[in-house]
């Protein structure tokens, strides 16, 4: 049966290292209650109405989890080591969630902590899950054969956070990008880039390096409203403890806020032809493509239109002969991005600001995969 719809949970939304305050905002436009925000994640209280609203709405986040609960699994006096971690799990309401015939799986990760064998720690879980499950159903097998829910842990500093995932396929996944380059940009991370750059509704929006096109179709979707979750589906709809209703609900108020009418356009340039197409293709299946002209340059021939919003991810490689390569692309940029355009620009790159030969307005540090990187800003 499904949950009643006035439970409440802990809410929490994982995202870029960098991108807290962006998606701490976003949850305040949908009047989530107690938000607090820490590194790599922001929490809040709510209902199913949160969980669908957030799963279908969140630019951000890269999923939406239940807090199932949270304790210390430090060794104790005349106990084995695992055995805090397999009572733990035991106090859990995993019932409410999981029915008899659910299938579950466990992921996690654990940091300074003596339970430092993931594998094990899995195992754990998963054994105090079957028997927290049997005890409340009464039943001795549990066939695994319906819908799956993942369970996630996160030990730090012998204290264990147990979570149940409603996501499933990560929401930087938005359904658009069948295809990309080499090394594209997260959309989650594209999108937060975005916000921090004052992307809106009237923006003129220009990417030099457009690769796939992450920034161009992010920036018009976002400054058309439209929900990147909207059109796809998430794992706790499969749940019998999910209300369909809850579902339906939010994605009808999502599509109600989608302004068609917004004045926003955008031009993307790549020296790849291939890269070109790619763009065109991604913006055609994203329902944007009407929002985005595409050309084939180089980036000596760049010149920048008055009013544009430059936001770009320009090609860095790790290996000596690139990282000189990206160094002559940021010369070449800061020769052809003109002194009082606004632009943002992500790079991994120290040198960056002697490369391009001015110094930043504004400096934020965001993480781009494992990559430290520095989101450098210019305005007039």
């Amino acid at each position: 049966m499904p949950c009643e719809r006035g439970h409440m949970f802990r809410i929490v939304c994982p995202c870029h290292f960098g991108l807290e305050s962006v998606l701490k905002f976003e949850l305040v436009r949908l009047s989530a209650a107690e938000i607090t925000a820490a590194d790599g994640r922001v929490s809040c209280r709510g209902g199913w109405e949160m969980i669908a609203a957030a799963n279908i709405e969140l630019t951000t986040a890269e999923r939406v989890l239940i807090e199932l609960g949270q304790f210390p699994v430090a060794a104790e006096r005349g106990k084995t080591a695992f055995e805090p971690l397999f009572e733990g799990v035991m106090q859990l309401p995993l019932e409410e969630f999981i029915g008899w015939k659910d299938a579950f799986t466990v992921k996690g990760s654990s940091l300074n902590s003596a339970l430092h064998s993931v594998p094990t720690c899995q195992a754990i879980i998963k054994k105090a899950a079957v028997r927290r499950l049997q005890k409340a159903y009464r039943r001795e097998e549990l066939p695994e054969t319906g819908a799956v829910h993942v369970i996630q842990f996160q030990i730090r500093n012998d204290n264990c956070t147990v979570y149940l995932d409603t996501t499933g396929i990560p929401l930087y996944k938005r359904g658009w990008r069948q295809q990309a380059n080499a090394a594209p940009i997260r959309e989650t991370l594209a999108a937060g880039i975005l916000d921090l750059s004052h992307v809106r509704a009237d923006s003129q929006l220009c990417d030099p390096f457009c690769g796939s096109g992450t920034f161009l179709i992010e920036g018009a979707r976002r400054a058309m409203r439209i929900a990147p979750g909207l059109h796809r589906s998430f794992s706790c709809e499969k749940w019998a403890q999910t209300d369909p209703e809850v579902f339906r609900q939010a994605r009808a108020a999502a599509s109600e806020k989608i302004n068609r009418n917004a004045a926003f356009q955008a031009v993307g340039y790549d020296s790849d032809p291939e890269a070109v197409a790619l763009t065109l293709a991604n913006a055609k299946r994203a329902g944007v493509a009407d929002r985005i002209t595409v050309r084939q340059q180089d980036i000596k021939d760049f010149r920048c239109v008055s009013g544009q919003n430059i936001v770009c991810n320009p090609p860095y490689g790790e290996r000596m002969l690139d990282v000189e390569q990206a160094r002559k692309l940021y010369q070449i940029m800061g020769k052809v991005f003109p002194a009082d355009s606004i632009c943002s620009i992500i790079s991994p790159d120290k040198e960056f600001e002697n490369c391009f030969g001015r110094r930043a307005r504004k400096r934020r540090k965001l993480y781009n995969g494992m990559m430290q990187c520095q989101l450098y800003q210019y305005w007039k």
